[in-house]
C-alpha cells in the first residue's frame, strides 16, 4: 500500500468527503474507534478542528453522527480525500 498519498485525519481539510485507509494503533486504539463507530474503509468528513490544539469533529457519513476525537487519535487515522471534491 502506498502511504505516501494518504494524510493524517488531523491534518485533512475540512468539509471534505474523506475514506479512513488505516488505523495505525494498537488492538486497544483500533477496538476504541470500532466502538465509536470508526472502520477502515468508512466516508468521513472533518467538521471542526478545536481551538488552541482542542479536539477535533468528526461526522460519520452513513449515519450522519459526529464525534470528539483527540488530536493524538487523529494522527494515528489516515485518509484520503475522495470524490470530485479532491
Amino acid at each position: 500500500m502506498d502511504y505516501h498519498r494518504y494524510i493524517p485525519l488531523v491534518s485533512a481539510p475540512p468539509e471534505k468527503k474523506l475514506k479512513i485507509i488505516e488505523i495505525q494503533g494498537g488492538h486497544r486504539l483500533r477496538k476504541r474507534l470500532f466502538d465509536m463507530g470508526f472502520h477502515k474503509g468508512d466516508e468521513i468528513i472533518l467538521d471542526m478542528r478545536g481551538v488552541l490544539r482542542g479536539p477535533i469533529l468528526v461526522r460519520r457519513v452513513s449515519s450522519d453522527t459526529s464525534v470528539a476525537i483527540g488530536r493524538g487519535i487523529a494522527q494515528k487515522i489516515l485518509v484520503e480525500i475522495i470524490g470530485d471534491e479532491q
